[in-house]
């Protein structure tokens, strides 16, 4: 941090965390350093003991942050371009690591200096002012910030732009700094944090109601421990995807539809992530307690499970697809033990083959959409575009084999012991080929959601074709 005489004409100095950036860069580089060695909270803690300057430039050498994809906000970008445009001269002046800052100034291309955080000097609040004051003189800048902490520099400044719209950060500025402009920042909508938890994910949950429907167990005490199972599934579940977003901003950002996440967006804090996520894996794990210690082992290996997926598995090729193939059954292994069913072995072989294929259709569909995109390798996963008939093959082979299995089943004792008419319940079959290849061909065209059990629950075709299964699994059992 090189300093010069002040300068007579105000410099623009632009702070980076939730001004020009949508986002925190301090938790941007844990979480990305975290997606690729499970070790940096131990770096983390132990590095924050010494100084926050020397936590950032530790997280920064370890993190693999993509500048390109950064949510910057597009208003003080335009707002930056066009004191440019009127002959003026800009600053980049923030608290993240000084290699970092350049990267993303390099990238955009709208600053004259860049000043940031070296692994001794934290640039921040207090510290940061007498920096400005020192290089540009007092009332020698122009500073636009949007945090507590920049109070000291607003008052030091020859004019502010205060970006926040909380009416008490901008009744202190004014106390402070008489010169002010007022930019509305980022608001944080309740619908961003519920669409964080992926709602619509806990359709995938209703399968812990599988193994006791398919047992014929409707009494009042199996369906009420069913809905605890299927809340508890959900609180624990969304707790995951909220990791798993985390760990996956860079991967998400390059996606045409994932970069829309609320994470990845920049409309949730990233400091906000780990105490939601603490707080729903919390709300999950009590309700487990209620439905004894066997469910709770159930949710415990599911959650260590899809820990080790977001962390390593879902970057080793066919291994990912097995690890997903085994959190959907385990949903239905949960439904069988919280109700103390016993689980068929028809279920299980029907339930490994059958989401194995709907795994290998999730690639299938990133897959296809990787190489429309003209991109070789499937950022963050272990796959290449060439992979992409293999996979395919993979969906078609373990979808057909399930429906093998959902017919040898139809012929065992089980049925005859529990089906009135068995021979109704062969009609599943066809209705079962039928979907699972038009599921692929429509993966193959391009034309498939980020996850086909969502675009199950929209499709027409797919909701009529349940709609059939049930109406035949019913008619076999009642007629």
């Amino acid at each position: 941090m090189t300093v010069s005489s002040p300068s007579p004409s105000p410099i623009l100095a632009v702070d980076l965390d939730g001004t020009l950036l949508r986002s925190n860069m301090l938790h941007e580089t844990f979480w990305s350093a975290l997606a690729h060695d499970w070790r940096t909270p131990f770096v983390a803690i132990r590095h924050v003991s010494r100084s926050r300057a020397a936590l950032k430039h530790a997280l920064h050498q370890r993190a693999r942050v993509d500048v390109t994809t950064l949510p910057y906000d597009e208003d003080v970008v335009a707002f930056v371009r066009d004191w440019r445009a009127q002959g003026g001269r800009t600053a980049l002046v923030t608290a993240t690591n000084q290699h970092l800052a350049q990267a993303i100034a390099d990238h955009l291309g709208l600053f004259d200096e860049v000043h940031g955080s070296d692994p001794r000097h934290n640039l921040k609040g207090r510290r940061k002012a007498e920096f400005l004051v020192e290089r540009y003189g007092r009332a020698g800048y122009v500073y636009i910030g949007d945090a507590s902490a920049d109070l000291p520099v607003w008052r030091d400044a020859r004019h502010g732009v205060v970006k926040h719209h909380s009416t008490r950060l901008r009744a202190r500025a004014s106390t402070l700094q008489p010169s002010l402009t007022f930019m509305d920042g980022t608001r944080r909508k309740p619908s961003d944090y519920a669409k964080a938890l992926r709602p619509h994910q806990w359709l995938k949950n209703l399968l812990v109601f599988l193994a006791p429907v398919a047992a014929h167990r409707f009494d009042a005490l199996t369906i009420v421990q069913t809905l605890t199972a299927f809340v508890a599934f959900s609180l624990v579940a969304s707790s995951v995807y909220l990791l798993n977003d985390l760990l996956d901003l860079s991967a998400d950002r390059a996606h045409p539809r994932k970069r829309n996440r609320p994470f990845a967006a920049g409309h949730v804090a990233l400091e906000h992530g780990l105490p939601l996520t603490a707080l729903l894996l919390c709300g999950g794990a009590l309700l487990s307690l209620l439905l004894g210690p066997a469910f709770v082992a159930v949710m415990l290996i599911y959650y260590i499970a899809t820990t080790a997926y977001s962390l390593v598995l879902k970057r080793q090729p066919i291994i990912d697809i097995c690890v997903l193939a085994g959190l959907y059954t385990i949903r239905v292994v949960a439904g069988g033990v919280a109700t103390d069913t016993p689980l068929s072995v028809w279920l299980i072989a029907f339930s490994l083959f059958f989401f194995f294929s709907l795994a290998a259709v999730k690639r299938q569909a990133e897959l296809v959409d990787s190489a429309s995109a003209g991109t070789l390798k499937l950022h963050g996963r272990g796959y290449h575009s060439d992979d992409l008939s293999l996979v395919a093959q993979m969906a078609t082979g373990s979808g057909y084999v399930s429906v093998l299995v959902m017919t040898l089943y139809i012929n065992s004792e089980n049925v005859t012991r529990l089906y009135r008419h068995p021979a109704v319940l062969w009609a599943i079959s066809p209705i079962l080929l039928y979907w699972i290849s038009r599921i692929i061909l429509t993966a193959h065209r391009g034309e498939m959601h980020d996850d086909p059990v969502v675009y199950a629950a929209r499709d027409k075709i797919s909701l009529l074709c349940a709609f059939l299964i049930l109406a035949f699994a019913v008619a076999g059992a009642i007629a």
